[in-house]
């Protein structure tokens, strides 16, 4: 069934649901997010350190190759104020939280379907706990990233009191993909690896690694074709540049945003019914 975008009231009643499902079930969706973040690393020597660990030890890599490496060196100037770490963490950090957040969406159904076919189960927070144990890795690296840059440039951009809300509609942006991935997951099995494949692209797609500047112009269009360039030029923004330096991609960012959690709560809320006949 085609859902209609346009559809004012339904729209505004998918957040009404949303804050109705946090604040019936957010006592359930507290202890299932523990679990899931217990459960992940259970028997293992370090445990819930690997929560960081393995983010951490990608973002240590990369700072090697291409800082130690490749040498790359910005920073000093107005218009690039802080140091090529800070300017790679600024968009290294939200990235591996989303993608590992779309990257496990379209199983949620699946692996979880003992508690699916259950008829009392709220199966409405299964995606919500999976995108919270994410973010917990994300604010943790993003603390880590504030220490960093306060003590490596003797300064912390004032944006960061509006991180929040910028983490908020990251959030709705992540819910919003997980609840359409998810519902979809269970018909067509194979789109776990479609959306691999197309992580693994996005990536060095993405304005992360390297300037736009330094983009040759045949190819720049990618970037902006690229839709998570502008979550990131908006990161950047917040945890870089200290100012407003991409105006049009924060308004690009939280339509988007909130467009993504519309269609796919509406989506998901549309295909849950016949879960259990595909599990």
């Amino acid at each position: 069934m085609v859902l209609s975008v346009f559809n004012i009231v339904a729209n505004l009643r998918a957040f009404f649901e949303l804050q109705q499902i946090f604040r019936l079930r957010g006592r359930l969706i507290y202890e299932l997010t523990k679990r899931e973040l217990l459960d992940r690393y259970t028997g293992q020597v370090f445990g819930m350190l690997w929560t960081i660990g393995h983010p951490l030890i990608m973002i240590v890599i990369y700072v090697f190759i291409f800082g130690f490496v490749f040498r790359m060196r910005i920073g000093g100037s107005l218009e690039l104020p802080l140091d090529y770490t800070s300017y790679m963490l600024a968009g290294v950090i939200p990235w591996l939280t989303f993608s590992e957040v779309i990257g496990k969406s379209s199983t949620v159904i699946i692996t979880n379907s003992n508690v699916v076919k259950q008829v009392v189960f709220p199966i409405e927070v299964l995606p919500i706990k999976s995108v919270l144990a994410s973010l917990v890795t994300e604010l943790v690296l993003l603390f880590l990233l504030a220490t960093y840059t306060l003590i490596a440039n003797q300064t912390l951009p004032w944006t960061y009191a509006i991180l929040p809300i910028l983490i908020l509609f990251q959030t709705l942006a992540m819910i919003g993909l997980t609840y359409l991935f998810s519902a979809i997951g269970p018909y067509f099995r194979d789109l776990k690896d479609f959306v691999q494949i197309f992580l693994s692209v996005a990536f060095f797609t993405l304005p992360i690694l390297y300037l736009p500047a330094a983009v040759p112009k045949a190819i720049r269009p990618l970037l902006f074709a690229n839709p998570l360039s502008y979550m990131i030029w908006c990161f950047q923004d917040v945890l870089y540049f200290g100012t407003f330096r991409h105006p049009w991609a924060w308004l690009v960012f939280i339509c988007s945003s909130l467009l993504l959690f519309i269609f796919g709560y509406r989506t998901f809320r549309k295909l849950k019914v016949m879960f259990g006949n595909v599990l």
